[in-house]
């Protein structure tokens, strides 16, 4: 076969890869990685378990949707730079076209009785998949005392307004001098920092426009570290309590499109562009959010085996991650506040914790059994 043959057909592979994957990547960040594991290193032996593992350390260290990343790792891997571009851009698009179908039912049906009830199911459901999240998250990110209070500073410091970049860059950066310079331990504190900024929880809302929504998922997409959960946070910061576009019922019915849908849980941008500016606010918010992770992936992949190495980037991620946790238990809470409302909204969320954390169910399943229940309960009178 010709070079040009060769290389033909390795990006007809990649293309036909993420755009399936694209399809039916359901369950989020974890079953994304899964999947494309399994894809790659044992159906189609593009790369062995070492290489994969150090493309998704990669993806870990720079800021963005890890599982958007690491496909787009892969198809670089594969396929150069046409390959970054198609695996990247067909993982996310059935993806985005499916929260935009959703996103204009829920504009012109959303204020219905069924589609109230159906809502009314899958909140909870939509909270018991973040509580899962964290379950999991706790163990892998909690590995010392150190890391355990930068969970719990992350919490505090969230409630009483500070911007969610603080923890998971100055906590990060602390664990990282921390654990790398001992010596430093007595004189790093956080009242050390003296960028430490604390930001009122609402002011007044601000009229939209598409260079500020621009700007504003630009800002998320290149700073975000963390699972695509973590988003909640840095969404309501922006869109809630900064900008006063959203209210917290639109940004978690935002977030259950999301999660419903294959793909990236970063696609939620789409639904919220949409319900702020239509078509063009979705297009805008889409390209907006996912720009900052093919430009950082273009860069850094040079540089894979020299990230994998370094302690100091280890134990920076290590302090982002736990602080991302910190982000997803305090959301969580706040979304709690919302989303349970009575006895049956607090059993759904209930039963689909145990279910997800017990028996590993594919989280698309409960979503779909919480909306059923919540017409149910509409049928029969009780909401």
């Amino acid at each position: 076969m010709s070079e040009g043959a060769d290389e033909k057909a390795r990006l007809t592979e990649v293309a036909a890869l993420f755009a399936k994957l694209g399809l039916i990547a359901f369950g989020g960040p974890a079953a994304h990685v899964a999947l494309m594991r399994q894809e790659v290193v044992h159906r189609r032996k593009w790369l062995d378990e070492q290489q994969f593992l150090d493309l998704l350390g990669a993806s870990n260290l720079i800021p963005g949707p890890t599982s958007t990343e690491l496909a787009i790792y892969l198809g670089y891997t594969r396929a150069g730079k046409l390959g970054l571009l198609l695996a990247g851009g067909l993982f996310i698009l059935p993806a985005m076209l499916l929260v935009l179908a959703f996103a204009w039912v829920y504009v012109q049906f959303g204020n219905t009785p069924q589609a109230g009830a159906l809502l009314y199911g899958i909140k909870p459901v939509i909270l018991a998949v973040i509580v899962q999240a964290i379950y999991g998250l706790l163990r892998a990110a909690v590995k010392s005392w150190l890391l355990a209070c930068v969970v719990a500073a992350t919490v505090a410091l969230f409630f009483v307004g500070v911007n969610p970049l603080v923890p998971l860059f100055a906590l990060a950066i602390g664990v990282s001098l921390v654990e790398n310079r001992r010596l430093l331990l007595s004189h790093v504190s956080l009242a050390a920092v003296p960028w430490l900024q604390f930001q009122p929880a609402a002011s007044a809302a601000q009229d939209f426009s598409l260079a500020t929504l621009f700007l504003t998922f630009l800002k998320i997409g290149a700073t975000l570290y963390g699972s695509g959960y973590v988003l909640l946070a840095f969404l309501h910061d922006d869109f809630v309590s900064r900008l006063g576009w959203l209210t917290d019922r639109q940004l978690l019915d935002a977030v259950a499109v999301g999660q419903f849908t294959p793909g990236p849980v970063f696609t939620t941008a789409t639904f919220i562009g949409y319900l702020l500016g239509g078509v063009p606010g979705a297009l805008v918010a889409t390209l907006a959010i996912f720009l900052p992770s093919f430009v950082f992936v273009a860069v850094v992949y040079p540089f894979v085996p020299r990230l994998r190495a370094s302690p100091w980037t280890a134990r920076f991620l290590d302090g982002a991650n736990a602080a991302a946790v910190g982000l997803m238990a305090a959301v969580a809470w706040q979304l709690a506040t919302s989303s349970i409302v009575d006895v049956l909204t607090a059993l759904l969320a209930l039963v689909a914790a145990v279910v997800l954390i017990r028996f590993k169910v594919n989280s698309a399943w409960l979503v779909v059994g919480g909306g059923a229940a919540g017409l149910a309960a509409h049928a029969l009178g009780v909401v």
